[in-house]
């Protein structure tokens, strides 16, 4: 994606400014999406000259930090709250910290998830009438959905549509939600040893050079040779996994219903 050219002075020298379709596209959202956050007053306003309105990288990681407090759960009037308080000052470390803004200059992330509004309706179409009061509440507990005025924002396009396909195969939304939810039990303790090995190994360890030492293009380069490594490791060893439990499973299964392979695998 090519950056709009050097518009001047007000563009800051070599800073890159984008238009409306460019900035949603890196930041993973829909035109329609943006206007929606702008009309609330989500995103500052853009630089005009005459009608197109030019965008910089600060509102790229504001719809970052937009997409990622969406996929933690927090409604997007919460979120107008939190950055509200933090442009204002109030609380501004707890804030900064909870919108991941503590480090402003990370900007690259390893999640490429696309929220989407739902109208209750689409919702249920999803998932064939088995939106139930539980599992909506379940839902919102683990942070898949938000409500957002007579709408849901779900935190992201392909879980919806994984989900949704599960449950026309067959497997109850209950039961789809209770995986759900200790996969991100696991998946945050697979995230923490990451973590780790990140600020273990690659950030400097020294106090004098402790955050001057990594500028941020330097740390979001490395971010950005990081997380296609992660996605790696954890997919091989979750594809593996799955051979052997899914084979287990199946074998135990076929020896249920068929004593001849009982028979057999007690005397192999």
């Amino acid at each position: 994606m090519d950056a709009a050219p050097d518009t001047g002075s007000e563009a800051g020298g070599d800073a890159r400014e984008y238009r409306a379709a460019e900035l949603a596209e890196l930041a993973g959202i829909t035109t329609r999406t943006l206007r929606f956050y702008r009309e609330r007053k989500l995103l500052p306003p853009p630089r005009r000259e005459g009608r197109i309105a030019w965008y910089d990288e600060h509102h790229l990681a504001r719809l970052r930090t937009i997409s990622g407090l969406l996929a933690r759960g927090h409604t997007l009037g919460g979120i107008a709250d939190l950055l509200g308080a933090f442009e204002s000052g109030r609380d501004s470390h707890g804030t900064a910290e909870l919108l991941g803004l503590e480090s402003s200059m990370i900007t690259a992330l390893f999640a490429e998830e696309t929220p989407i509004r739902l109208t209750p309706e689409e919702l249920a179409d999803y998932y064939q009438g088995e939106v139930t009061v539980e599992n909506l509440a379940a839902s919102l507990d683990i942070g898949y959905i938000a409500v957002d005025g007579d709408e849901f924002v779900h935190a992201s396009r392909r879980l919806l549509d994984a989900s949704s396909e599960l449950v026309k195969k067959g497997i109850p939304l209950a039961a789809v939600l209770a995986a759900g939810r200790e996969l991100r039990t696991q998946s945050e303790a697979i995230a923490e040893v990451f973590a780790g090995l990140f600020r273990t190994h690659l950030l400097p360890q020294e106090q004098a050079r402790a955050p001057e030492g990594l500028d941020a293009e330097c740390l979001n380069d490395l971010l950005t040779q990081l997380r296609p490594l992660a996605k790696q490791v954890v997919e091989a060893e979750l594809g593996l996994a799955l051979d052997r439990r899914v084979r287990a499973e199946v074998e135990e299964w076929i020896a249920q219903y068929d004593p001849s392979a009982q028979d057999d695998a007690g005397t192999g």
